[in-house]
């Protein structure tokens, strides 16, 4: 059972910059690696997925350009680099895993983490 535990959230103005970080307490160089958001009152939305070796990123259309997806298995921990936020950037965000191949489905994930809170002011 991989356990995934997200931090790097916080409040931060229009425009900034935050890096979140997702530790697992296990070997995942053979999981795709996926960073969900769920804002207050909506539901739970793909941010951004990469796959095992790296070579394959993909990302929702509003943070393309902003948010960079990244590994590091030595680690056993997933980034996610965020730039020019935005107030609609605000939600907890999650990071999940599953086994070798990337999928934008919630429910094809396995794990999952608790969620960190980004909270973007304007």
């Amino acid at each position: 059972q991989v356990q995934l535990v997200e931090s790097g959230g916080e409040l931060v103005q229009v425009g900034g910059s935050l890096r979140l970080s997702c530790a697992a307490s296990e070997r995942i160089s053979e999981h795709a690696l996926a960073w969900w958001r769920q804002a207050p009152g909506k539901e739970r939305e793909f941010v951004a997925v990469i796959n095992w070796r790296g070579s394959i990123r993909d990302y929702t259309d509003s943070v393309k350009g902003r948010f960079t997806i990244s590994r590091d298995n030595a680690k056993n921990t997933v980034f996610l680099q965020m730039n020019s936020l935005k107030p609609e950037d605000t939600a907890v965000y999650y990071c999940a895993a599953r086994k070798f191949v990337v999928d934008q489905r919630k429910d094809e994930y396995e794990f999952w983490g608790q969620g960190t809170q980004v909270t973007v002011s304007s």
